[in-house]
């Protein structure tokens, strides 16, 4: 399956990339003034493990960002499972600028991968159950549009991309009405949900977390599209689908699970019946692929110019 990248998140890896540059490199590496200006490098990404890849798609803007003179050959597909070992791509051009640009783009290479590969593992688990991966707003700030990229390219679905885009009652906004006076808010809500629903973008959702198996029948009855099930135990789980299922509104009200939910019992989740379950793991815990840059240094090459303007 080809994932491709919104205009959106393009414009914001173009972003992330002239930060981290500016970040790492500054005024100029100091250190890279050793080496001579005409030499000439071919650099190759290499897979040092098992990996789902994620982030090949930015190498070239990485690598403009530096020096106009290095050339890119990629030689893997975004998502493709690579053993290690395997080759993803090269650059070759001055050594100093290629040089200079290696840690940038590894690191989004290897965080990239790596929430790429936690999302395909999670994916693989919960296979033929008819429950989808979701991930969640807990990403790195400023990342977050990549990161939903990465997870996309793992096989998992994208949750609510902020505050703007969905409506979503949680736990927390219910305990402030009651706070506030208002004593059944489950059984209140439902007129502000319809009004909210007209400000949603056509692809966003109404959505309301529940906590307590006491809470669905309310909870059925409001205009929502999905209803989160926060850190239930799977026989909970069992009896809230099978409460959706009997009042009618399986089909027309998905089923999310959420909270804690490990890789070791992400299947046993997935086989209630529910439609979606929410990972935040997949994003916040997920290990850095292990990618490496091996140079081979290859001739001279006429070029003074250090960095580009």
């Amino acid at each position: 399956m080809t994932v491709c990248l919104t205009e959106s998140e393009r414009e914001n890896i173009r972003h992330l990339v002239y930060l981290a540059r500016e970040e790492d490199l500054g005024g100029g590496d100091i250190t890279g003034r050793i080496l001579p200006a005409d030499l000439r490098a071919t650099g190759r990404f290499i897979a040092r493990e098992p990996m789902v890849l994620c982030g090949g798609v930015l190498l070239d803007t990485v690598a403009k960002e530096y020096n106009e003179m290095i050339e890119m050959i990629l030689w893997q597909e975004e998502g493709a499972f690579l053993e290690a070992g395997d080759i993803i791509a090269e650059w070759t051009g001055p050594a100093w600028a290629v040089l200079a640009a290696e840690r940038v783009a590894l690191n989004f290479l290897q965080r990239l991968s790596g929430i790429a590969t936690m999302t395909r593992k999670f994916v693989n688990a919960v296979e033929g159950t008819g429950a989808a991966i979701y991930d969640t707003r807990k990403t790195t700030p400023g990342w977050r549009q990549i990161e939903k990229y990465a997870v996309r390219v793992g096989g998992g679905k994208n949750h609510r991309r902020g505050l703007y885009d969905s409506v979503m009652v949680k736990d927390n906004h219910l305990h402030a009405m009651l706070a506030g006076g208002i004593p059944h808010p489950l059984r209140e809500i439902g007129p502000d949900l319809e009004e909210l629903r007209k400000e949603i973008e056509h692809d966003g959702f109404v959505e309301v977390e529940i906590d307590q198996l006491s809470q669905l029948p309310d909870a059925l009855k409001l205009p929502v599209d999905i209803i989160l099930l926060d850190n239930m135990m799977p026989d909970k789980l069992v009896k809230a689908v099978r409460m959706r299922d009997e009042a009618g509104l399986k089909g027309k009200v998905e089923l999310e699970a959420s909270g804690g939910i490990s890789l070791r019992r992400v299947r046993e989740v997935a086989e209630t019946g529910v439609e979606r379950i929410s990972c935040g793991s997949i994003t916040h815990s997920a290990p850095a692929a292990d990618i490496a840059l091996d140079i081979e240094v290859q001739k001279k090459v006429a070029s003074e110019k250090r960095w580009n303007d």
